[in-house]
């Protein structure tokens, strides 16, 4: 038995019927141009008669405040095949995801489902995976994604929920009892409070009002973001070059995730300001960041970062210097902590907007107005029995008073968006995809116009 740890008991705390604490990824495939009719077909049977062992956490249920080995694991309950109806565009597909990741997952059994989707145009199929953000982060998620695709055409696997990493190597460990599991834990818990304390108090003496690049769980303003969020989802996707990215962080000598929260947060000026709803004061951005050090796939080891997204500034070169500064603070803070003081510093900072979420107390009041989450991924090209990964489109949580989600990864050469809002507080959601690539355009036009006065001041 493994014991759930404080964010792990977060996310299932928060799961309510229009609350689905679920995360997904939505992945697009290539049939190989010499497969049979019967190709996908196969593989559907495949599936079904495999006889391998489901590997955690796929074969994890809840027991009270632990996760256990599900013994009356189902697989017909998890895996389900369908296609989808003609003509089979993205639209379609992205309306049945849409759908689907609505829907809650059982907790009488392990939190997860899988959906193979055949009949999408230019001959491919996709895959659709959720699961419980209790059971994985961002991080973990993709980890378990590497292990379940293959690196070349050629190679067979099992299913992705038997996929067992021989490639790592763990010291073995020896099955502890629950209440050893406990009293290490709290062992845990109070050698890492000391430090904890001393930051926070820092926070709230030094920072709090006095730090200009500090943000607080009191600042962000009330928006159309923040309204209480139906059972209903929408889930748009695209893909961008990842290069394009680059070289504007290079122009503007900052990191590739500034640039990337630059340009979300202009295009949710641009929308906002379509619909007459952007605030006075600047939007305040959540983005989870990895604290995982070991090669662990499953738990959730993250912290969250409170990002000024700068909103309020039509320029978009303020707005990217005000985001870095407010993103480097955070990381500043974090370096003078363990990965364990930081867990436990997140739950005390950030426990309380948990709170607020759960309980609906204080409804206009936020810690932040919506979540911008950024996972690197894979680099080379990756495959399942031979049909080769097109794109992966990860899609997301959103809650009471958080109706938009921003989450991104990165597969070879691009930038997979995936969007994810509740339908009826967000109108027009998909059109913050066009609103990306207009911000994309306006910073290669901003770099292009600063590299040739700086031609011309040095004389060239």
């Amino acid at each position: 038995m493994r014991p759930l740890n404080p964010i792990d008991f977060i996310f299932l705390s928060l799961e309510k019927r229009q609350q689905p604490m679920h995360v997904g990824g939505l992945f697009l495939f290539k049939i190989p141009d010499d497969a049979a009719p019967s190709f996908l077909q196969d593989l559907v049977q495949d599936i079904r008669q495999s006889k391998a062992i489901p590997v955690p956490p796929f074969n994890q249920v809840l027991n009270g405040l632990f996760w256990d080995v599900d013994e009356e694991f189902d697989l017909d309950h998890h895996f389900r095949h369908i296609s989808l109806p003609a003509p089979g565009r993205i639209r379609e597909l992205l309306t049945y995801i849409s759908q689907e990741h609505s829907a809650l997952i059982d907790r009488a059994k392990p939190l997860w489902t899988c959906h193979i989707i055949e009949g999408i145009e230019g001959n491919r199929f996709a895959m659709y995976f959720k699961i419980h953000h209790a059971m994985v982060d961002g991080v973990a998620g993709m980890r378990l994604i590497e292990k379940s695709l293959a690196h070349a055409p050629n190679e067979t696997i099992v299913p992705p929920w038997c996929v067992r990493n021989n490639k790592l190597k763990r010291p073995e460990t020896k099955p502890i009892s629950a209440v050893k599991s406990i009293f290490k834990l709290a062992k845990t818990q109070l050698q890492a409070t000391p430090i904890v304390l001393r930051e926070l108090t820092q926070a709230i003496t030094k920072e709090l009002g006095k730090h200009p690049d500090y943000v607080s769980t009191f600042q962000a303003p009330a928006s159309i973001l923040n309204q209480r969020v139906s059972s209903s989802r929408r889930f748009a996707a695209q893909s961008f070059e990842l290069q394009r990215f680059r070289n504007i962080a290079k122009n503007l000598h900052t990191t590739l995730n500034d640039v990337v929260l630059a340009v979300c947060a202009g295009a949710i000026r641009s929308y906002l300001l379509s619909i007459n709803q952007l605030p006075k004061r600047p939007l305040i951005a959540m983005v989870p960041a990895s604290i995982r050090n070991d090669d662990s796939d499953h738990g959730n080891q993250i912290t969250m970062i409170l990002a000024n997204l700068a909103t309020h500034k039509a320029n978009p070169l303020e707005r990217i210097a005000i985001i870095q500064r407010s993103m480097q603070h955070a990381k500043e803070r974090f370096k003078r902590m363990t990965a364990q003081q930081i867990l436990n510093y997140s739950a005390l900072v950030y426990g309380p907007a948990g709170v607020n979420i759960l309980s609906g107390l204080m409804p206009k009041h936020q810690a932040f107005n919506l979540v911008i989450s950024n996972v690197p991924g894979p680099t080379e090209p990756l495959y399942w029995n031979g049909a080769q990964l097109d794109a992966l489109y990860p899609a997301s949580i959103v809650l009471d008073g958080q109706a938009l989600n921003i989450t991104m990864t990165s597969y070879l050469d691009k930038l997979e968006v995936g969007l994810t809002a509740c339908r009826q507080a967000m109108p027009r959601m998909q059109s913050l995809l066009a609103l990306l690539e207009e911000e994309i355009q306006t910073f290669e036009h901003l770099c292009q116009t600063q590299s040739k006065l700086e031609k011309i001041g040095s004389g060239n």
